[in-house]
């Protein structure tokens, strides 16, 4: 079975949107205002390319990652790892062309279906809503959070507010850093 692995940059309120930049949102950027970039910080984002055979994306993240990270030195391990695109509505069509290998699914049990098949760990990057339903359904295995010292308010959430049953997290790795923030790499407990 594939692991699943969810990674974000995350407010220590819990959002997680547009934290590069993407246009619509007030706090837009906030990952790279008024805190110090300490390359050290972000190393985790280059063992995840190391570790990672394929990336998922919801359909929203792919829309905003495949014009752009094709042509990223900084994700260019990406570039030729299979990707899954959870849609309903995306069609062949839209996928870009020169971002390698990538298969539309339609469903959580198509995910369910990818993660027994064979291979190593799955990232799934930004993707708010689509994390929300594979944490409320249990299919992700282990978190990679980046939180910053920040607290933003409205925005999208990584975490759903649906009611359930508690769901236990081991933390396996951790680390503060001098500009404030931290790395909190949790496997989720069965």
């Amino acid at each position: 079975m594939r692991t699943l692995i969810s990674t974000a940059f995350i407010s220590l309120d819990g959002v997680v949107e547009a934290p590069g930049g993407e246009p619509g949102y007030r706090n837009s950027g906030w990952t790279f205002k008024n805190i110090e970039f300490l390359p050290e910080a972000f190393d985790i984002k280059g063992r995840e390319q190391q570790e990672a055979s394929a990336m998922l994306l919801g359909r929203v993240s792919y829309e905003s990652f495949s014009p752009v990270w094709p042509d990223m030195e900084d994700f260019a391990e990406y570039k030729v790892m299979p990707k899954y695109v959870v849609s309903t509505t995306l069609a062949e069509d839209d996928l870009v062309a020169n971002w390698g290998e990538t298969t539309i699914l339609r469903s959580l049990d198509d995910v369910a279906a990818l993660k027994e098949t064979e291979g190593g760990p799955i990232i799934i990057h930004g993707s708010a809503s689509l994390n929300q339903h594979l944490s409320d359904a249990g299919l992700i295995d282990r978190y990679h959070l980046l939180v910053f010292p920040l607290l933003l308010g409205a925005g999208k959430r990584l975490f759903s507010g649906t009611d359930k049953d508690a769901q236990k997290l081991q933390l396996v790795e951790h680390a503060v850093y001098a500009n404030g923030l931290q790395k909190n790499v949790f496997d989720v407990v069965r």
